[in-house]
């Protein structure tokens, strides 16, 4: 799994290169830009869970944060190594700019 955009201390926006690309039609999905969802694309789903890794939390957000925009079916078919990176991703959104920033202060 190759990122490829550089890290950032307040990005709203990540791009993930996946391990296994997703298989669409012909096509096949190699990249996911997901982006900081809003309150409202949260809804339904507990902030706990989600911040755990939950599948069936992450099956309900990423279709609403992905680009290009991935169904609850290709998020459940996902290889674990890339769900759980994307989902780790999107637990670091969920955490305020400040401790992000702290997160990444050196010494």
């Amino acid at each position: 799994m190759k990122n490829t955009t550089a890290i950032s201390k307040t990005a709203i926006a990540k791009s993930i290169t996946l391990d296994e690309p997703i298989k669409r039609g012909d096509d096949f999905i190699s990249e996911i830009t997901i982006r900081r969802p809003k309150a409202g694309e949260l809804r339904g789903v507990s902030l706990m869970e989600l911040g755990n890794l939950s599948v069936a939390a992450l099956q309900t957000v990423l279709p609403r944060i992905t680009q290009p925009t991935l169904t609850a079916h290709e998020v459940a078919g996902m290889d674990p190594a890339d769900l759980t990176e994307i989902g780790a991703e999107v637990a670091i959104f969920l955490v305020k700019r400040a401790d992000r920033l702290a997160a990444f202060r050196t010494e």
